[in-house]
């Protein structure tokens, strides 16, 4: 399946740099193919030779967009992205775009605007509900968030559920949905065991039901990798602390002193608030 608007980067929102383990704006690394003058053979994949002019012309300016927009030119990417829309306006794809530009302008309405948009002219496109979901779930939504995650992850040329089961139980979790929200992060974890952003939320997920020793298991796979950082270091130290060992907390102690001694987790450290 052809996803030329591939929107990796801030795209993900997944803070990948800094890696913000537990994420804020969990959204897709892919605007799916979306609807309009686009074919598909009888399987699903797309047949981009049946294009139109116009859409190949839009999809270069959509290209254009999502370089932008990666490279944090947001006001410039929605310029572009207009100038995709002008060329043709039934451009689901554009709208997704459109609306992840929103969400990051903070203007809540013309995003919701732009995802409806974008399902009227592709009702079933699995980025664009993956997208929609997470922006529903920020919205305290859940209900609703919940429909659109499944829409995606019905899915069967979806290429990015690991992506969405993460994004699912981050938001289960915020509704206080605990076993549902463990569910979907194991879901994610055994698509892609390799996402910290993943193992860190299932780390807390089974930390807060007492499941210390896979707890334990999950999160000292971060912190062995490259992807340890000041919040991973420390909900290790917590789940050692749980499990009486006192040794391999003390070596995150110093992990997290010597590598991140501004952040808020060595605070934390420092006035022993192990139960914040």
């Amino acid at each position: 399946m052809r996803t030329t608007t591939r929107l990796s980067g801030p795209t993900l929102a997944i803070a990948l740099a800094g890696l913000a383990l537990s994420g804020a704006a969990l959204l897709s690394g892919c605007a799916a193919p979306g609807g309009g003058a686009r074919g598909t053979d009888p399987s699903g994949v797309v047949i981009p030779s049946e294009e139109t002019e116009a859409r190949k012309r839009a999809r270069v300016r959509l290209e254009l967009a999502s370089r932008y927009f990666d490279q944090g030119q947001t006001n410039v990417a929605l310029e572009e992205v207009k100038l995709a829309l002008a060329t043709d306006p039934g451009f689901a794809e554009a709208f997704n775009l459109r609306a992840l530009v929103y969400m990051r302008l903070n203007d809540l309405a013309l995003a919701e605007d732009s995802f409806r948009q974008a399902q009227r002219l592709s009702p079933r496109d699995p980025g664009t509900a993956h997208n929609y979901g997470w922006f529903l779930c920020q919205q305290r939504r859940y209900d609703q968030a919940a429909v659109q995650f499944a829409v995606a992850l019905e899915s069967l040329t979806y290429t990015d559920k690991a992506k969405t089961w993460l994004a699912q139980g981050m938001c289960q979790q915020q509704a206080g949905q605990v076993a549902e929200a463990e569910r979907s992060l194991m879901h994610s974890y055994e698509l892609d065991p390799a996402n910290p952003i993943t193992g860190y939320n299932l780390t807390q997920s089974l930390f807060k039901r007492g499941d210390l020793q896979r707890a334990q298991f999950y999160i000292r796979r971060i912190n062995n990798s490259e992807y340890a950082n000041a919040e991973s270091l420390w909900l290790g130290i917590k789940v050692e602390r749980s499990l009486g060992n006192r040794q391999a907390a003390e070596q995150l102690a110093t992990q997290l002193r010597n590598r991140f001694a501004q952040s808020r987790e060595y605070m934390a450290l420092e006035r022993q608030a192990f139960d914040e």
